[in-house]
């Protein structure tokens, strides 16, 4: 069995950011094995026809349980991958007689290898990662589903059944009753269950919304309140990418980024899509890019961050204009 045993989800559309998680691990030469729900067929059949080493890939239709299949009329496409998130972790530690099994974002980049922080999680039966370094609870959720851990026993298991279940019950891209997505519900992890860990790490997690919040001085390094951290992944959410013409642009969508995060981060994923798109999909990539959003955008986004946890503000985006989040890569 695999030193560390991660899984994830995606479909067609976002399959050269899956790919792109799973080169990332190869780099660092880690005992891994990456298991992954394929959410269309087109996505099944290139990751079966690649064959590679540290992956199992598993068709959505084998996946899909009777209460899944249920709940499914009713969530959009990013909610239905919300909400099979769980079941998923549930299915492979299960099917696979895992001890254990991460659940990773597939828009991630490892840049380190993550010994470190599974060191920190010890003997605990879960692990979660914050936001915000020490930050406030959020209609979003204090905790991300970047980074989710549970080990395959008692406690873990209580935990992972109660969100899989949760999940099926609830999951839409909007705030409701103290409720939001599959996020919401880690906030009540530590009240409910034992052994649940919070991560402390600085370098796990750094993304578009909490990296104005550090340093970048070198690359791979951040610096928060002094103290130096390496990161081990960087979570390019908010990010499209296209590609045409040969060329692949990578557009930053909810976020602003200075020039050294363009050079050191950003540059680095694009190379790294390149390589991918040459690898594994047949495609020669020439140029890259990285396009920020315009003004107009910036505007609108901080106006939103503002008012994100005012019910007023709330109760207009989410019950008048009916706003729920369905994802970025799409036809």
């Amino acid at each position: 069995m695999a030193t560390y045993n991660f899984c994830t989800l995606f479909d067609s559309y976002y399959l050269h950011k899956g790919l792109a998680l799973y080169q990332s691990l190869v780099d660092l030469n880690e005992d891994f094995h990456l298991y992954i729900v394929a959410f269309d067929d087109e996505c099944y059949e290139i990751l079966t026809r690649l064959n590679l080493q540290q992956l199992t890939v598993v068709s959505l239709s084998v996946f899909e349980t009777p209460e899944l299949l249920e709940v499914k009329p009713t969530r959009n496409r990013a909610e239905y991958c919300w909400t099979s998130g769980p079941s998923m972790i549930y299915y492979f530690i299960k099917n696979h007689n895992l001890d254990h099994c991460t659940y990773l974002d597939a828009d991630l980049m490892f840049l380190l290898s993550p010994k470190v922080v599974f060191d920190e999680i010890g003997d605990n039966s879960v692990a979660i990662t914050e936001h915000i370094p020490d930050g406030p609870e959020m209609t979003t959720g204090k905790y991300c589903v970047q980074f989710v851990y549970f080990k395959n026993d008692e406690e873990g298991m209580k935990a992972l059944t109660w969100w899989k279940d949760s999940c099926i019950d609830w999951c839409y891209a909007k705030y409701e009753d103290g409720k939001f997505g599959d996020q919401k519900y880690l906030d009540s992890f530590s009240v409910l269950f034992n052994k649940v860990h919070v991560i402390k790490h600085r370098g796990l997690g750094v993304a578009p919304w909490n990296a104005h919040l550090y340093d970048f001085k070198e690359f791979g390094k951040i610096y928060f309140q002094n103290e130096e951290s390496k990161i081990i992944f960087f979570h390019f959410h908010g990010t499209k990418v296209n590609v045409f013409d040969n060329k692949i642009q990578i557009i930053i969508i909810d976020s602003d980024i200075d020039e050294f995060q363009e050079e050191n981060v950003y540059f680095p994923y694009l190379k790294l899509l390149k390589n991918i798109y040459a690898k594994y999909l047949n495609y020669d990539i020439q140029k890259y890019e990285v396009v920020r959003r315009s003004k107009i955008k910036r505007i609108i986004a901080k106006i939103k961050f503002y008012f994100r946890d005012n019910e007023i503000f709330r109760y207009i985006y989410y019950k008048l204009f009916h706003n729920r989040y369905n994802g970025y890569e799409k036809k």
